[in-house]
């Protein structure tokens, strides 16, 4: 590295943090997982503080080795000026020499980017919300603010889920187009119609939180032929290669090839029609790019974009990817 010391990694979702002590030969010294960050129901110091119980177990592993740099990729960080708050609020949390924040989405494309000395592409992330994000060398980098549906965002386990309900609701009432949506939502959590899930979400007797529960079962309705639930993964494609084609356009990509990484929860799944129809639509809007799904935990990516700052060598990138696998 060009500058002694170690990257402090982190990757903050709303439900985990993974954190990693890398040293400057690429050795994982420190690993530790924490709670979910959650400054916009919590307020920033008490987020931080949950992620400052995980950097503490993580260092310690790592013998408290002095940190040259904090690498934090967080949810919650949507635009640029909520970037440069946290970072000054992490700063003076003392944790490294230098701090950079980033939003989440980023650790995906970074760990998805083999290319360690040209580090260019884009990134679509779909798990309980959607985003996009994309990087090339020259610090150009290119996002959407992916606050739902007031920045224009459709799609995400959240969205889909509304999305379900909303057309199996209107199919029962007379409203919408027949669909099994109408009996396969309300049997999951063992009810025998719309309405009476209706009311049970109404009331409170079925949590919000468990919402996210019905994209999967939209999925396998869609996987057997249900034309509504099907049109909803469709458009859900759709919209992942059309973020995708935007990020590629910014950054000048569209016509060389790049690759465009698929991460979060849903595409990950690689469920068929979900995964054929990004591909499909992909190659439509954007012919050259190379769509790859990224498996790799997100904390490597913050590791490398760490590893970027410093200037890391050759040997320290292929140790740490070893050993993230």
């Amino acid at each position: 590295m060009g500058v002694s010391g170690a990257v402090l990694a982190i990757d903050a979702g709303n439900s985990k943090t993974d954190v990693a002590v890398v040293t400057a030969d690429g050795e994982v010294a420190g690993t530790a997982r924490g709670g979910g960050f959650r400054p916009p129901a919590t307020g920033v110091e008490r987020a931080l503080d949950t992620l400052a119980e995980a950097v503490g177990r993580a260092q310690e592993a790592a013998g408290h080795v002095p940190v040259a740099h904090v690498s934090a990729c967080l949810a919650n960080a949507d635009l640029p000026v909520e970037e440069e708050r946290l970072a000054a609020a992490t700063a003076a949390r003392g944790w490294g020499q230098a701090v950079e924040v980033r939003n989440d989405t980023f650790a995906v494309l970074r760990a998805g980017l083999l290319e360690d000395a040209d580090p260019r592409g884009v990134a679509v992330v779909c798990g309980a919300g959607i985003n996009c994000a994309g990087m090339v060398p020259d610090g150009r980098t290119a996002r959407f603010p992916a606050l739902g549906r007031v920045s224009g965002d459709w799609g995400g386990g959240g969205g889909l889920a509304e999305e379900a309900l909303w057309h199996a609701a209107r199919a029962e009432d007379g409203r919408g187009e027949p669909t099994t949506l109408a009996r396969a939502l309300p049997a999951h959590f063992g009810l025998d119609t719309m309405y009476a899930l209706i009311e049970a979400l109404h009331l409170g007797h079925v949590p919000p939180a468990r919402r996210h529960e019905l994209t999967p079962v939209l999925f396998t309705v869609a996987e057997a032929g249900d034309p509504v639930a099907a049109g909803l993964i469709t458009r859900l494609a759709e919209e992942v290669a059309t973020m995708a084609a935007v990020a590629l356009d910014r950054l000048d990509l569209v016509d060389t090839p790049a690759p465009v990484l698929l991460g979060g929860s849903i595409l990950a799944a690689r469920r068929p029609g979900l995964d054929a129809g990004v591909r499909e639509a992909l190659a439509r809007r954007a012919p050259l790019a190379e769509p790859r799904v990224v498996t790799a935990a997100p904390v490597l990516g913050a590791a490398l974009l760490g590893m970027d700052a410093v200037g890391a060598g050759a040997g320290a990138y292929a140790r740490v990817r070893a050993w993230f696998g």
